[in-house]
């Protein structure tokens, strides 16, 4: 399967933003959750579930994390424990060819199970949009399914592939002949169909803080605001220019709906 990948340079991350992907955690398959909470639920063991939430919610569960071959321990609201990975990152399948996908299908691959795992919060943030090239999970004895996982969903988007990534990817694979392409859970479509609203580089550009505020550090703090140790940020675009995404509850200018939009204690993952 990987050699049916293109391999090409990436796309520059002009006009990337997490919103052009849509809402964090949709309800994609419209089964009465958002995709997060299916996804604790698949994953996790020894779950007790929220009251209140027809059986949504997960208030607490076991993770056997594949990323560092830990087992954690999860309660809601400890935003420091589980994260859920984008196998391919927003960011790179940005580079690889969503840049020029409408929001709808954006969407899909942000909510595709195919491409999420719940993990390590800290591997996961270490990884940040990295690619094979220059982020493999700490659990060398995962590195092979991991990759798999990605051409699998690098080939169901047809998404490309940078040289250097080729051949990280092909150089994992070489340990383990007999991998196979990772069965696709649910086969959700490559689009969803939501109405979404896609906030596009116009509206992006014209909230950009580091060109409109006179901000001297490109911080996104705007006159009035930040003063007094306090940070804001005016969007996703002003945290990833400072050097700080994710934000994570507790941290300056974390905000909440305003950045964190699902409520999950993490803004501009």
């Amino acid at each position: 399967m990987l050699a049916a990948l293109r391999v090409r340079g990436r796309a520059p991350m002009t006009g990337y933003d997490r919103d052009r992907f849509g809402q964090a955690w949709l309800d994609a398959d419209r089964n009465g959750c958002d995709t997060r909470s299916d996804l604790l639920r698949r994953y996790l063991r020894q779950i007790a579930l929220r009251s209140g939430t027809n059986g949504c919610v997960v208030a607490s569960g076991i993770l056997d994390d594949p990323y560092t071959a830990t087992t954690i321990s999860y309660v809601r609201g400890d935003t420091y424990s589980i994260d859920i990975d984008h196998v391919v990152a927003l960011g790179n399948a940005w580079v690889s060819g969503a840049w020029k996908w409408d929001i709808n299908q954006r969407a899909a691959i942000a909510n595709d199970p195919l491409n999420l795992l719940p993990v390590d919060a800290g591997a996961n943030r270490s990884k940040r949009d990295g690619d094979a090239a220059t982020w493999l999970p700490p659990n060398k004895s995962y590195r092979c399914a991991y990759v798999a996982r990605q051409v699998t969903v690098k080939a169901k988007y047809a998404l490309s592939v940078t040289p250097a990534e080729h051949d990280a990817i092909a150089r994992v694979l070489s340990t383990c002949p007999g991998q196979q392409a990772t069965p696709d859970p649910t086969h959700a479509p490559t689009r969803v169909d939501q109405h979404l609203t896609d906030p596009g580089p116009g509206e992006q550009d014209s909230e950009q803080p580091a060109q409109n505020t006179g901000s001297p550090n490109g911080s996104g703090q705007e006159p009035g605001r930040g003063s007094a140790g306090e940070v804001y940020y005016a969007n996703c675009d002003a945290v990833r220019a400072a050097g700080k995404s994710p934000l994570h509850r507790g941290d300056p200018g974390y905000e909440t709906p305003r950045l964190d939009r699902d409520g999950d204690g993490t803004a501009c993952e």
